[in-house]
């Protein structure tokens, strides 16, 4: 069946995996991708959205990439909204529901559009493993199918446990069973191994609730799209989610069923995600809350499935079902089926390169929750640069890495090799140093000539971001330039209750008063006229608005990170011992011979090293 050897085999077809294959594939190499159901590819496995506070910048940078989940998220939208508009630009964060049929329908036919790309439907149950290298993998069916690289995206399917109060059983996903071999094989060859938790809410017939004792959640009136491309457009129609609150005697109800919680009787003991926790697990932390949000959420254009946001758990179906009938609005519900905790194997990424290739076995990569994550954006983007890398490191070419001051991207993966996570990690704002630079609205300036470079974006995504750039350049220095009169300005500024100007001045000044928005400026003729004359988008506008706003911002965090960056130029050998260095702390030796950073910023971030025990390598590199 398999005749010849493959450049590069994915391993899962969730969203780290489908990624992946598209990169790899994209890139030239004859990829194969291996799942356990073909039908379920980039399947939505918990709630049917993308994006949100932070994930929506990694869509973002995802689309400015190349790569196809930006574009799935806008063709099978259902709503769209920008998060955090009352705050700073660096927090806007986009997000959409989804419609789950769709996304997936999407993605596979994205997937079967790629070229260099085959598909195999079968549990992959070992490695391949030749002179400490990769060298293929082994189905359950006994198949040995050879490849140069491997990509292993297994999720929640590793050993899967599922919880559903105190009953348990195998599987990766609610109907479907659990991938196991891997883990053996892997733990043989000296990998360290762990136990991870997530969990899901029930999903309910949307015909047995009550909308009208909810509170509306609506999309934006002007939606914008995640993709940079002209392929998709924004959204001119969307369905609304609702909102509703659990009370007392929902708290008192689930309490009753806690004696018989995985959580709470011992069936669980591996860490579940802190941000995202069950409703048991919130009602025991945050004992003093009479209530917690409940957002009720379509899962497509026209299903009557909805998802309950807010209400994941693991609790006994009938503790769910009794406790869920006292929400306001489910006086009548009917379940879809019950939520569940599921259990799963994951490898602490410590023992990953920023490539995310492992540093046991050479041309084997990690992606997606084998590491430690969660969500669908986090997984999708280490697939994204797992394939990227092993294409490269095939083509004898300089590994792929995004730098903390370049993409949320390279913030997640540098926090995972070189913190470790011992509990789900999920991105946040708050993670990224540089977050005024990372923005949602300039991923594209940032990345998409460096795709170009590696053969991932096209030429047309290339051309579109120069244009965009070249306009933005040019219409902030039109404010820079361009002078504006009182009798122009002052009627403006006395409508905003701002401080008339005195005499004639610089647009550029003028705008960057706080009160003071692109739509008043565009009451003034000389700019209307520019925008007219050379067709400037609503990107553009909003673009040239942040960069003449926040300017004083931007350039302070650019010259933080040209300090940072001196230090990431400073390479350590990688097979350098710190063990030598006896001035340095036994902790920070330990860590560092463990992890093995490649700069001396990254050696800076190791959790257990501090600022003396940089200084001690610094001197001893003669720095």
């Amino acid at each position: 069946m398999f005749e010849h050897e493959y450049d590069v085999i994915v391993v899962g077809g969730g969203h780290a995996g489908s990624e992946a294959a598209a990169s790899a594939a994209n890139m030239g190499c004859k990829t194969l991708l291996i799942t356990m159901n073909l039908q379920n590819i980039a399947q939505m496995s918990c709630n049917p959205a993308m994006g949100g506070i932070a994930k929506g910048q990694i869509l973002r940078e995802i689309d400015a990439m190349g790569g196809y989940s930006g574009i799935v998220s806008d063709t099978s939208a259902i709503q769209f909204k920008m998060l955090n508009k009352s705050k700073g630009p660096a927090m806007w964060s986009p997000r959409v529901q989804s419609d789950r049929m769709l996304f997936a329908e999407h993605w596979r036919l994205k997937l079967e559009q790629t070229k260099n790309l085959d598909f195999y439907q079968e549990m992959v149950a070992g490695l391949l493993i030749k002179n400490n290298k990769i060298a293929g993998v082994k189905t359950s069916l006994g198949l040995e199918v050879k490849s140069k690289a491997v990509v292993l995206t297994n999720g929640t399917f590793l050993n899967g446990l599922i919880h559903i109060g105190e009953k348990n059983f195998g599987g990766g996903r609610a109907g479907e069973r659990a991938s196991t071999g891997i883990t053996k094989d892997l733990i043989d060859l000296g990998f360290e191994a762990g136990r991870m938790k997530t969990g899901t809410p029930p999903r309910v017939d949307g015909r047995s609730l009550d909308f009208s004792k909810m509170i509306e959640q609506a999309g934006d009136e002007e939606p914008d799209k995640f993709s940079y491309s002209n392929e998709t457009k924004p959204l001119t129609k969307q369905r609304s989610c609702h909102m509703t609150y659990t009370s007392p005697e929902v708290h008192n109800l689930l309490r009753e069923g806690f004696d018989r919680s995985p959580m709470f009787n011992g069936a669980i003991e591996s860490a579940g995600p802190r941000y995202c926790p069950s409703i048991e697990d919130k009602i025991h932390r945050f004992a003093t809350k009479d209530r917690h949000q409940i957002f009720v959420e379509p899962e497509g254009w026209n299903t009557v499935e909805y998802y309950v946001n807010g209400f994941s758990t693991s609790l006994p179906e009938d503790i769910q079902f009794k406790a869920l009938r006292s929400v306001e609005g489910f006086e009548k519900v009917k379940f879809f089926r019950p939520g569940y905790a599921i259990e799963y194997d994951y490898f602490p990424p410590t023992q990953l390169k920023h490539s995310l290739e492992t540093k046991l076995v050479d041309h084997l990569y990690f992606a997606g929750q084998i590491n430690g994550t969660t969500g669908y954006e986090e997984a999708a983007s280490q697939g994204l640069m797992a394939g990227i890398n092993a294409a490269l490191k095939l083509q004898e070419k300089e590994e792929f890495i995004l730098q903390r001051n370049e993409a949320y991207i390279g913030v997640l993966i540098d926090d995972l090799i070189t913190k470790g996570t011992e509990e789900p990690y999920r991105m946040f704002t708050s993670r990224a140093e540089y977050r005024t630079l990372l923005r949602q609205d300039n991923a594209d300036f940032r990345l998409t000539q460096r795709a170009y470079e590696l053969g991932l974006a096209s030429k047309e995504r290339y051309n579109i971001m120069c244009e965009k750039k070249e306009k933005s350049e040019k219409f902030v220095k039109f404010f820079e330039d361009e002078s504006v009169t009182t009798s122009e300005m002052n009627p403006i500024l006395e409508s905003k209750n701002s401080k008339p100007i005195k005499q004639q001045g610089k647009m550029f000044k003028i705008f960057a008063r706080p009160n003071v928005t692109m739509k008043d400026m565009l009451q003034i003729d000389k700019v209307k006229s520019y925008v007219e004359e050379n067709n400037i988008s609503k990107s553009v506008l909003e673009q040239v608005e942040i960069q003449v706003k926040y300017s004083g911002y931007i350039d302070k965090e650019k010259q933080n990170a040209d300090k940072l960056n001196r230090l990431e130029n400073i390479k350590i050998p990688h097979n350098f011992d710190y063990s030598v260095l006896k001035s340095m702390s036994f902790e920070a030796r330990e860590k560092l011979n463990k992890i093995k950073p490649r700069t001396i910023s990254q050696a800076s971030r190791v959790s257990g090293v501090n600022p003396s025990d940089i200084s001690v390598l610094l001197v001893h590199m003669g720095r």
